[in-house]
């Protein structure tokens, strides 16, 4: 990774200094985790998508600024064919891709930079990812590696997407974080130079912020991109990310001014904030699930009666006292009861320890059995305090005679670790993307996604056809009966354990102007100013 001598220099003024943090033009984020990197085709975690996504890149369609409708982005417009399979986009001129000290663009935006992005992810033989060897995990779980037939550029400024089968989503898919849009120019230089890694590390958009400078733990800095085809959403010089995994820490910065907006509170600290007269806090409900995810590939786990016993064995109700504080609501559902289509006749198996000890007997699993639980390092509005969940639950499953072996990684590894399949037992958490159904049901659950995000690493060819088939019709009436349908086989396979849905909550100080809370759980400062 290339670093630059002056940075411990730069962190020190920027974060020690209070004055420069709290100049109206620049804004210092206290965010909870360092990201793995920048490419964020590469990811599905938060933490990534606002180091990236959220500030250096944009995409072809965007979601309206805290909301879920649909917005032109890098396309001004588009058409939809009547069979739903084949989509045109007209894309804006005079988009300018950022310059930085590691690139300088002689081009603007085109048609060739969109087929890059695209063809990159579908094509395992294409040049670039030959080079650079990687997976695109949102991408492949959603199925569109399958279903993307052909990308053609038409002209400079048109480019036509023609799908295998009508896929009701994919519009909205192509406005979530992985298919920002990268710079085609910028890859053919980094081929040139042997440095096609460097993509992840250093990179060049066409978003509000122009990222200048990271190190790993400590700060993200970003400037405000002049040139931006919106002018009006850039209202920020600098923004810098100062990264704090410790919540307590972040809320200390937040009072002191170290900061003006603090990343992923901890439920205790909203009172406090709200005793501050210097700080604000925003909430709404939240678009998550916190669960925990049960690896079937891992013997026992792979027995039902052993998915059923760990399950109903956790004290769901005391979980959401203790770490949730009144701010949880219990889930009983693989979604939130806000996305449409939400089957409310599911519900749980009761709590019945004694019953779990039974299930555990029939399936021949004997008293001491161990199983490894990992719980996030980080916190999270679906689970804010992953460790003392995994240590309420390992008490539960101690009193039906299984061992929990807690487990933790750092965030990044934490990921990494799982897709691969080693966990037994995982806490994990959502934020919906785009606001369909498939975002739940196809990307966590399916057989698609058993090396993506499913980290139950379950595959149920009969619960696959019914998401399948709600996934390519246009009537949401079938849709919404196909996709009930698929929540019971889930319930029933018991491959998660939902545990709550969490109001989410964003502290701020006063200065801070027109943040919005992001339904899917992403932190976004364009648009975004300080009161002078």
């Amino acid at each position: 990774m290339r670093t630059s001598f002056a940075l411990s220099f730069l962190t020190a003024s920027l974060l020690a200094a209070a004055p420069l943090a709290q100049a109206a033009s620049n804004l210092v984020y206290c965010s909870e985790a360092s990201p793995a990197g920048f490419d964020p085709a590469q990811y599905t975690s938060g933490t990534e998508f606002d180091a990236s996504a959220e500030t250096v890149f944009n995409r072809l369609v965007q979601f309206e600024r805290g909301g879920t409708t649909l917005t032109p982005g890098l396309a001004e417009k588009w058409e939809i064919s009547p069979d739903g399979k084949v989509y045109t986009f007209h894309l804006r001129k005079g988009v300018k891709f950022h310059t930085t000290d590691y690139f300088k663009p002689t081009r603007e935006f085109n048609a060739d930079d969109v087929v890059f992005t695209f063809q990159r992810m579908l094509d395992k033989e294409h040049p670039f990812r030959k080079a650079y060897p990687s997976e695109f995990p949102y991408f492949s779980d959603m199925g569109l590696d399958k279903n993307i037939a052909k990308i053609e550029k038409r002209d400079d400024y048109t480019v036509v997407f023609t799908l295998n089968q009508t896929d009701a989503a994919f519009a909205s898919d192509l406005a979530m974080s992985f298919a920002s849009i990268q710079s085609a120019e910028y890859a053919d230089h980094l081929l040139k130079q042997g440095k096609a890694a460097d993509i992840n590390q250093y990179p060049i958009g066409t978003g509000p912020f122009v990222f200048s400078r990271y190190q790993k733990d400590a700060v993200i800095r970003y400037k405000g991109n002049k040139d931006y085809w919106k002018p009006e959403d850039v209202k920020l010089d600098n923004l810098i990310f100062a990264i704090t995994t410790d919540a307590a820490t972040r809320l200390q910065k937040l009072k002191a001014g170290e900061c003006q907006i603090s990343g992923y509170p901890r439920p205790a600290d909203i009172a406090e904030v709200r005793k501050d007269s210097s700080l604000k806090v925003l909430q709404q409900p939240g678009f998550n699930l916190g669960y925990f995810a049960y690896n079937v590939q891992h013997p026992p786990l792979d027995k039902l009666e052993v998915r059923q016993a760990l399950d109903m064995a956790i004290n769901k109700k005391a979980i959401i006292d203790a770490v949730y504080q009144g701010n949880g609501k219990l889930a009983t559902n693989s979604m939130p009861p806000a996305q449409w289509s939400y089957d409310d006749t599911i519900k749980d198996a009761p709590y019945d320890p004694e019953k779990a000890k039974a299930l555990l007997k029939k399936a021949g699993i004997k008293q001491g059995t161990q199983l490894n639980l990992w719980a996030m390092p980080v916190v999270r509005a679906s689970n804010p305090n992953a460790r003392l969940s995994a240590q309420m639950v390992q008490a539960d499953w101690a009193r039906i005679g299984i061992k929990a072996n807690i487990v933790t990684y750092e965030w990044g590894e934490y990921i990494k670790r799982a897709r691969q399949g080693e966990h037994d037992v995982m806490i994990y958490g959502w934020t919906g993307d785009n606001g369909d159904p498939d975002n739940w049901l196809g990307v966590l659950y399916s057989c698609d996604a058993v090396n993506g995000s499913n980290y139950s690493k379950w595959c149920d060819p009969a619960y696959d056809k019914l998401i399948k088939q709600a996934k390519i019709s246009n009537d949401r009436e079938e849709r919404i009966r196909l996709y009930k349908q698929a929540q019971h086989v889930l319930k029933d396979a018991v491959p998660i354990t939902p545990i709550a849905h969490s109001i989410v909550y964003q502290p701020m100080r006063k200065e801070v102007q027109d943040f919005k809370i992001s339904p899917f759980g992403l932190s976004a400062f364009y648009g975004v100013s300080l009161a002078r």
